[in-house]
């Protein structure tokens, strides 16, 4: 189902979009970007009364990009400082994503999180989390020394051993296809394999938003060069568009060049990409039962190379944190260095593992503003930025959307609807 004129995909569509300034727009809500947060917007928008929203995603299918390439991990929000965005919403999408699995049978498990510590300096670190998370009413407490030595004897934790028994896994394909599902019962449209090339604003005598987008796949944008171009194809040449009465930017990874082209060049962003390589562990022990992370670090762009598992019950490790400049650059990175290092960071709390079995796997790339702290505690943290952008009534722009966007996903689709109608 592409975004084009053709009238084969207009029929799929159910539409028949005027190339003249229409009476009423096309849809009452335009989604960009079939990521979990895309499409839990998506799905939350058409749930409303009386309302028409596409989901257009520049990929053959959602969910193809970040939403499927990190730990699958529900966070419990333990991070994200007292008044932040990714508290609020990571705390509200946690409650949201548990009933929405137990009612609809999306694999998840509760399985909790252990936070451990070596060092007297580590274990300041885990009794700021833990203040924090009591603040908070988070589920949070240390564990005796002797219990985590009888629980989980092959993890080592010096100082000191947080749990977390709110946090769990999901499985995210399962979860995302739910949410299209639901999306597309209640009457949504989508739109596969349709890169935005161009948006024209609202203005008096074209009271509407307009999204033009391309018949073949745009080359993707970089730090430098943060709107997506089109060989050989300009959309001032093709008549074709669409028309929403709002407009909801959810385009991950693309996010800011989507913005770019709608707010004016003193507002413009450039993205960051940090890229987060992942690695299997083929042997069947060491292998704890409970999700292992090491204690944060201030001001580091991720939460270390931590131990999760899969609803198959597979170990891996990762992700560490590589600055990249192209948001296409998702093969894992085969760096001798790197992985030296994110080895000794495993070993520091897994020392039983065997080196050999460990091997890269994928990688993901997390969308940021900046290269900033994904904690709270450190200088620099980035919160997400949710907003309806002034001076251009209708459009909603969602920015740096990284961890936990995936748990936070069900409440940044209430947040959105709530910016839109109350």
């Amino acid at each position: 189902m592409l975004l084009n004129r053709n009238a084969r995909h207009l029929r799929h569509l159910g539409r028949c979009f005027s190339t003249t300034t229409p009476r009423q727009a096309d849809f009452t809500h335009a989604v960009i970007g079939g990521g979990a947060v895309g499409l839990a917007v998506a799905r939350k928008l058409q749930q409303r009364d009386g309302v028409s929203t596409v989901l257009i995603e520049k990929h053959g299918t959602v969910g193809s990009e970040t939403s499927s390439r990190n730990s699958e991990v529900i966070h419990a929000g333990l991070y994200y400082g007292p008044d932040s965005l990714k508290t609020r919403l990571c705390l509200r999408g946690k409650e949201l994503m548990y009933a929405a699995c137990e009612k609809h049978n999306v694999p998840y498990k509760n399985c909790g999180k252990w936070v451990v510590a070596q060092t007297d300096e580590q274990m300041a670190e885990l009794q700021k989390v833990y203040d924090f998370a009591t603040s908070m009413n988070i589920p949070i407490r240390f564990v005796p020394k002797d219990e985590a030595t009888h629980r989980e004897p092959e993890v080592r934790a010096e100082a000191g051993v947080l749990e977390s028994p709110s946090t769990g896994i999901v499985d995210s394909h399962a979860f995302m296809q739910w949410l299209h599902g639901e999306f597309e019962e209640a009457g949504g449209d989508t739109a596969l394999a349709s890169p935005v090339t161009r948006i024209e604003a609202p203005s008096p005598g074209n009271p509407d938003w307009k999204i033009w987008t391309a018949p073949q796949p745009a080359s993707p944008p970089t730090a430098s060069s943060p709107t997506p171009q089109t060989p050989n194809y300009s959309a001032d040449e093709d008549g074709s568009f669409i028309t929403a009465e709002t407009i909801v930017n959810s385009a991950g990874n693309y996010a800011c060049a989507i913005s770019n082209m709608i707010l004016p060049s003193d507002r413009h962003r450039t993205p960051f990409y940090a890229k987060g390589s992942y690695f299997s562990y083929s042997k069947s022990f060491p292998k704890p039962s409970t999700l292992v992370y090491p204690a944060p670090v201030p001001g580091h762009g991720g939460l270390g190379t931590h131990l999760t598992v899969d609803m198959a019950g597979r170990v891996r490790f990762g992700p560490d944190v590589e600055w990249v400049d192209c948001p296409t650059d998702l093969a894992p990175t085969p760096n001798a260095e790197r992985f030296k290092a994110a080895l000794e960071d495993i070993q520091k709390y897994l020392p039983g593992i065997d080196v050999d079995a460990v091997a890269l796997d994928y990688a993901g790339i997390r969308p940021k503003l900046g290269k900033l702290g994904a904690v709270a505690s450190g200088k620099g943290f980035q919160d997400f930025y949710i907003k309806k952008e002034e001076g251009f009534e209708g459009f909603i722009n969602l920015l740096g959307i990284e961890s936990p966007g995936l748990t936070s996903s069900l409440a940044i689709a209430e947040e959105v609807e709530r910016i839109l109608y109350q």
